[in-house]
């Protein structure tokens, strides 16, 4: 007598078919389809959670350089001179503060110019 695995079977494609729920055409309803697609939706979420971090880096680039260019230093002049004046802020917290603090910004951007006077 031989033992066929119904359950773990149909079990596991249940699985793939709920996690493709949504999808277009036959990619929801037939099993193979939905999970070759599962597969590479797996995969680009994986990639995804990868560029959000870039991206938000990028982000928090651009509006620091924003704001150290309307207080006269590009970014990498005000980055060094940080550095230099042992100011130790992250990126976050300063693309926050040129949005929401612009005194404070300023403040820091002038002691990242007399840091780089020095």
């Amino acid at each position: 007598m031989r033992v066929k695995g119904s359950t773990p079977t149909r079990n596991r494609r249940k699985k793939v078919l709920k996690l493709a729920k949504g999808y277009f055409g036959s990619k929801h309803l037939l099993y193979r389809t939905a999970n070759e697609q599962v597969m590479h939706s797996m995969k680009y979420s994986y990639i995804g959670r990868k560029q959000t971090k870039r991206d938000m880096r990028r982000l928090w680039i651009a509006r620091i350089n924003a704001g150290a260019r309307l207080n006269g230093l590009s970014y990498s002049q005000m980055m060094h001179g940080l550095k230099l004046a042992g100011v130790n802020i992250n990126r976050k917290m300063l693309s926050e503060m040129a949005i929401h603090d612009e005194k404070g910004f300023a403040d820091l951007a002038e002691t990242a110019k007399k840091a780089l006077a020095a």
